[in-house]
């Protein structure tokens, strides 16, 4: 009995030594399309070090740079696919292959200005999109990042609406993208995010939309140095977790994740929105570029509500879209 007892003693011992190992073995892979210096990567380490701050085991991060593993569309693929990447920060755009409706959470013109875009990010107003995004693509949000204003760049200057009609321009993947700009009279087209340059500079496109960050992070000044100031976006950037990775973690460091999210994601948002405005300036100020007002921004308004109107109803969230505009 006494050998017994010495033997299940020495196994449980064995048993907790393997868990504490698994438990310090615990690494999550994190993926950045930018340097250090860009707000997304800033704000990732911001959530690493919640997270690290916030459990009590042993976790460690290797989070990639500068789109060593790729460009968001691959990053989404491995997210869902539970491989490669654990988290990141994505456009919803980039997420509606598996999910048509996560896109409304950033569709243009959606938000009336940053006080209106931060109370609705602060919320759990979007929580019938997460839900889709989770069961539909793996894909688990635990945060909002964001608040870079998006206007035109261009090769040419665009003004204003005439100037706009049949504008060849890039926008991102999801069918509102391209249903928005195409009522405002452009000529949008879905082109992969790491073409626009070449796309640009070869006369494929005459310009694109984008915030401020990724404008000079990318050198896009370089080919579309013309900013028109649409500001028909405040950009909603979820932080991601892939769940095949999240229901595998310690219900511990779920916690911390979530916590680690949200807080994350304020900080991320403050960091952005200020920055976006001081960005723009520097590039200014660089002579990299040149900034244009835009006249007829109301009519653009007037010009896209229905597409809004018909994109929720398709997606029976009609509901929901007027909980946003009404907040």
């Amino acid at each position: 009995m006494f050998n017994f007892s010495m033997k299940t003693i020495a196994v449980t011992a064995v048993l907790l030594s393997g868990a504490a190992t698994a438990q310090a073995q615990t690494t999550l892979r994190g993926a950045s399309m930018f340097d250090e210096d860009h707000a997304f990567t800033q704000t990732l380490r911001e959530f690493e070090r919640l997270i690290a701050e916030y459990y009590d085991g042993d976790v460690s991060f290797d989070l990639r740079l500068n789109g060593e593993l790729g460009v968001e569309s691959d990053y989404v693929t491995y997210l869902n696919q539970g491989v490669a990447v654990d988290y990141t920060i994505l456009a919803p755009s980039n997420m509606a292959v598996f999910s048509e409706s996560i896109p409304l959470m950033d569709m243009p013109f959606l938000f009336r200005d940053l006080e209106h875009w931060n109370a609705v990010l602060s919320s759990d107003v979007l929580a019938p999109l997460e839900d889709d995004l989770r069961d539909a693509a793996g894909i688990v949000i635990v945060g909002y990042h964001g608040g870079g204003v998006r206007n035109l760049a261009s090769a040419a200057p665009i003004t204003n609406m005439e100037e706009l009609a049949g504008h060849r321009m890039r926008v991102m993947g999801a069918p509102i993208q391209a249903q928005t700009f195409d009522a405002v009279g452009a000529a949008p087209s879905a082109i992969a995010y790491n073409e626009v340059y070449n796309a640009i500079q070869t006369g494929v496109i005459a310009g694109f939309e984008n915030e401020a960050a990724s404008i000079q992070n990318l050198n896009f000044y370089e080919v579309a140095p013309h900013i028109s100031l649409t500001q028909h976006t405040i950009t909603v950037r979820p932080i991601v977790m892939s769940a095949a990775t999240f229901d595998n973690l310690p219900e511990d460091l779920q916690a911390a994740v979530m916590q680690a999210g949200a807080e994350a994601g304020a900080f991320g948002r403050a960091l952005e929105s200020g920055a976006d405005g001081e960005i723009l300036q520097e590039m200014l100020d660089a002579g990299q570029i040149e900034v244009h007002e835009f006249a007829g921004r109301e009519r653009m308004l007037e010009l896209v509500q229905p597409v809004q109107d018909a994109y929720a109803a398709e997606l029976g969230a009609t509901e929901l879209l007027e909980s946003i505009r009404g907040m």
